[in-house]
């Protein structure tokens, strides 16, 4: 595996590589340069071109956005994208390639497949060009470029027709300054930032993908291509089959889940039932339920919705590019990445690398995955030296969604985590949970996979690899009201084995004046 590992390294340099150079056109600004403030505009001159603006009408009434977006269409584009194997072995013929109207989910050697774009016709445009098209689109209403994945659709699926596409407007997530977590906790830390993943349609990331994935099947479904598919389905540890069971629910497609029962929180089993999915809970893990989906959607026309199918990867990788836009294009030096099933630190790699073969910045940020030590496959793979690679079955972990022992898209993290000279690192159930309530003692309300990321995070600094002046960014992946009960039973200290040292359970007080005036009195340390 580690020999495949580092043949992809090398083919994905090719998959990346500018058409008529060795080196990425570089970005002039520089990464680490601080663009200077632009000069107050002249006020009068202000008033004079408000007064030339020419008004712009609303669109006729009986007209929707999805109307108005075709009666507006220009001409087509040049750009297309298409699949091919993943990782690339001596068994695959170096032409193969699919379309991605085909209904392929492996290579014809029974690797993993990736979506490859026409990076010649891209790079026809200037990083600059890209730039300004971007950030032209951030907070619109116009059809489909108000969703922070379809406002990149040059860079995603440049092929579907925009009538095709399911959204709800998911993406253009929070990038939140962790002021205080970083001054008083991370050793004076000046440039932290969380990226809020989870407050999305859903709450979780995985909205970034599903939209991709469900648009590409609303597509194959209708005309002309008019494919056999009677619905989508997955196996899920929560926030995949939410965000499944939405975005299928508004394409009006049916939707299969393959949950492991009695492991996932109530807050994401709430939500595919909500949303009108077929639900079946199954005594099994993720790892049985996702051997059980690949049977089925193999003898039935269901679409396979898990990472195993790459689409959901090139949305994922959008929130890679809006850090970047967020940074007004300056390139971070650490993003620290959750990791599971592993497809999110590869699409996290692949947004930052397009961005710099395309010229839009010129270098991609050091990536740390980060694992919780009851399922941290990819964590012994790493100590190991990339040597040996051993599944194994993953123990409870109050991060759920990444209790995975056996990620499908270990490969394609190994490839991301060498291109940038990553780090793999581990939190235990005690390190996650108090890097998680400290987070929030600080203003956040973070989730446990959070959790495990700031433990990590934590670490790093106290081993001085991550300095305090880094421009770091955490990536939280799903919201902290999915996983109350971690939060409830921490905070009561109803955990076996944990000392849940930032516990801080409500105050029973008698309902007078001089009982509640002593318990302020000691609690606020007589500060008042």
């Amino acid at each position: 595996m580690a020999t495949a590992a580092a043949a992809t390294a090398s083919s994905l340099s090719l998959l990346f590589a500018h058409p008529h150079s060795s080196n990425p056109r570089p970005f002039a600004g520089g990464s680490h340069l601080r663009r200077p403030l632009r000069a107050a505009p002249d006020r009068a001159r202000c008033a004079s071109d408000a007064a030339t603006t020419t008004t712009k009408h609303r669109r006729p009434a009986e007209e929707n956005i999805r109307e108005e977006a075709a009666r507006l269409r220009g001409p087509g584009n040049d750009f297309s994208a298409w699949y091919v194997p993943f990782p690339p072995t001596p068994e695959d013929d170096p032409d193969e390639r699919y379309s991605l109207d085909e209904v392929v989910y492996r290579s014809s050697s029974g690797g993993l497949l990736d979506v490859c774009h026409d990076m010649e016709a891209l790079a026809r445009f200037p990083g600059s060009y890209w730039r300004d098209l971007f950030d032209s689109r951030v907070g619109r209403t116009a059809w489909p470029y108000g969703s922070g994945v379809w406002s990149k659709k040059e860079f995603v699926l440049p092929e579907i027709d925009s009538d095709h596409i399911v959204s709800l407007f998911e993406g253009n997530s929070n990038l939140f300054w962790a002021e205080r977590l970083g001054r008083e906790h991370l050793g004076g830390m000046t440039d932290l930032w969380v990226k809020h993943c989870g407050i999305s349609h859903t709450g979780s990331f995985k909205d970034l993908g599903m939209t991709v994935l469900v648009s590409q099947v609303n597509r194959l479904r209708r005309a002309p291509l008019s494919r056999p598919i009677n619905g989508v389905g997955c196996a899920s540890t929560g926030d995949t089959s939410a965000a499944l069971s939405a975005y299928c629910a508004a394409a009006g497609i049916p939707a299969i889940v393959f949950l492991p029962a009695d492991r996932i929180s109530l807050q994401q089993l709430i939500q595919p039932i909500a949303n009108g999915a077929t639900v079946l809970s199954l005594d099994t893990d993720f790892d049985g339920c996702m051997r059980l989906i690949r049977e089925v959607t193999a003898e039935l026309p269901i679409y396979l919705a898990n990472s195993l199918n790459s689409l959901r990867l090139e949305g994922q990788k959008t929130a890679a590019i809006e850090i970047l836009q967020q940074f007004d294009w300056q390139v971070p030096d650490w993003v620290i990445v959750p990791g599971g099933n592993l497809g999110n630190i590869y699409a996290f790699y692949k947004g930052f690398e397009m961005c710099r073969v395309l010229g839009l910045v010129d270098r991609v940020p050091r990536l740390v995955c980060a694992q919780a030590a009851n399922a941290n496959p990819l964590y012994r793979f790493y100590k190991s030296g990339w040597t040996d690679f051993q599944p194994r079955v993953a123990e409870t972990t109050f991060a759920s969604a990444i209790q995975i022992g056996d990620p499908v898209s270990v490969d394609r993290a190994v490839v991301a985590l060498k291109a940038t000279d990553g780090i793999v690192e581990e939190a235990t159930e005690e390190e996650l949970m108090d890097a998680m309530s400290l987070a929030d003692r600080t203003g956040m309300f973070a989730c446990p996979h959070t959790g495990v990321a700031l433990a990590a995070l934590f670490k790093l600094r106290d081993q001085r690899i991550i300095g305090p002046n880094d421009r770091t960014v955490v990536v939280s992946t799903a919201h902290g009201l999915k996983f109350t009960q971690s939060k409830i039973d921490y905070h009561d200290r109803n955990i076996k084995d944990m000392l849940c040292q930032y516990a801080n359970p409500p105050i029973n007080v008698k309902a007078d004046f001089a009982s509640v005036m002593d318990v302020l009195q000691n609690k606020l340390n007589g500060k008042i």
